[in-house]
């Protein structure tokens, strides 16, 4: 314990093991050993005490759209990276699409790091792209340290990332198991939604109706069977509809490797809440009713559902027009994912430990992130200094984000970060530091 530079203590800290009174000792941006909470303190080493304010482990949220280069009147890395902070999140993946060029080459990835470099308050990793035309870089991204592939089964919304039919899927999903990949799914059945009723117009229950749930049913039921002919690993991205639940339930319990997550805005916001015209709601998937949003809150809890990520999708307040049918599709929660799902946790009875698992340790196990997610000894001192009964009110020119829309506006929530540490070192108290965060590669 000699090389320790820092004790960060708490009345609560969120470990393994359960919530304890503890200090943590952190030597060169690691963890070194999480000791009684009234340990000496080691000379030299400086004494953070937060009181009875909770220490869990710094967030990581593995569906971020930054949407730069190219994009960056819609999000950018630096005002993305400072929204994260602000919300308790210390590693972010970002997404392969939205940005000019895509991460479907090695080449496009290299250009994202590149803008990335200097401009990262969080550490930053990226996902590649999985396109119908792309099968044969696949391979090499991979080895260039991307985390995963991911694919659309209905069109994304941007030209220059078409989405995969059924026998492109096959070949791709089949290449990226034979490096040892992992591919995540955008997954809605196209021909379900050509089915769908569309009309355009204000009306939520329209666009609701526009985007069913057997959309999610269909596009999951074929995912899992490629999956499981190939002994594939697979993500579904966004899980909205609970019905598809038994049946990633079945799949699961057969050892098909199929992992899922949920989003805050599923978990937290419900149809029947949604103004018309109210376009800050829209998301494809959508938000459903309350009583499905319950379902996946079970869902959650039982296991099923494997962790809660931002799916953090921003545009310029021009393209939230008040037409459901041709409005962006996006949330932007970056800063708020923490309290909204805690002021929802907290309300069902859940405890905080479930909320850290959900958005630390499982999405850091999901990118393969060894050194995240926890609060033990080895893993980096990655922090979120949280007060689990203070409440504010969303206050859309108080967020970090570049477009500041939020679904959010007005709501009165629990829980307030107040500092967010990266490897041993403080990036935000109400304020930022200069950007430390790193670039990370699969494995680091």
């Amino acid at each position: 314990m000699s090389d320790v530079s820092l004790v960060l203590r708490s009345t609560r800290v969120i470990t393994p093991e359960g919530a304890r009174a503890a200090s943590v000792a952190v030597a060169d941006g690691r963890i070194a050993a999480v000791v009684p909470y009234d340990a000496q303190v080691p000379p030299g080493a400086r004494l953070e005490d937060v009181g009875d304010d909770a220490v869990l482990p710094g967030l990581v949220d593995t569906h971020v759209h930054v949407n730069d280069p190219g994009r960056t009147a819609w999000e950018g890395f630096w005002t993305a990276t400072r929204a994260a902070a602000a919300g308790g999140i210390t590693t972010l993946l970002d997404m392969p699409l939205n940005s000019l060029p895509p991460t479907t080459t090695a080449a496009h990835l290299r250009t994202k790091r590149d803008v990335a470099r200097t401009k990262a308050h969080v550490d930053v990793g990226f996902w590649g792209g999985a396109v119908p035309d792309n099968v044969t870089d696949l391979r090499a991204l991979h080895d260039a340290g991307v985390f995963g592939f991911k694919s659309f089964l209905s069109p994304s919304g941007v030209d220059e990332f078409p989405e995969l039919d059924q026998e492109q899927l096959s070949r791709s999903l089949a290449e990226i198991t034979g490096f040892g990949g992992l591919l995540i799914v955008h997954a809605e059945d196209p021909h379900e939604l050509a089915a769908a009723p569309r009309r355009s117009g204000p009306g939520y229950a329209d666009f609701l109706a526009s985007r069913p749930r057997a959309a999610e049913n269909t596009a999951i039921r074929s995912l899992i069977t490629q999956a499981r002919r190939l002994d594939a690993r697979v993500h579904v991205l966004h899980l909205s509809s609970a019905d598809a639940l038994p049946l990633i339930a079945e799949a699961q319990r057969d050892g098909v490797r199929v992992t899922v997550e949920s989003c805050p805005h599923f978990l937290t916001l419900t149809a029947e809440e949604v103004p018309d015209g109210a376009t800050e709601f829209k998301c494809c998937p959508p938000i459903r009713e309350a009583a499905n949003q319950d379902a996946l809150w079970q869902g959650l809890t039982d296991g099923t559902i494997d962790c809660v990520v931002s799916d953090h999708s921003p545009c310029t307040t021009d393209l939230k027009t008040p037409d459901f049918a041709t409005a962006w599709g996006g949330i932007s929660s970056l800063q708020l994912g923490l309290p909204a799902i805690w002021t929802e946790a907290r309300r069902r009875g859940l405890p905080l430990e479930d909320v850290a698992r959900w958005m630390s340790t499982a999405p850091a196990a999901l990118a393969g992130l060894t050194r995240k997610g926890a609060i033990e000894a080895g893993r980096d001192a990655d922090f979120t200094v949280f007060a689990p009964d203070q409440t504010f009110t969303v206050d859309p020119a108080r967020l970090h984000h570049r477009n500041q829309v939020t679904a959010y506006a007005g709501r009165t929530l629990h829980g307030v970060v107040g500092s967010t540490w990266l490897r041993g070192t403080r990036i935000y108290d109400g304020a930022f530091t200069r950007p430390i965060g790193r670039l990370l590669e699969r494995n680091d």
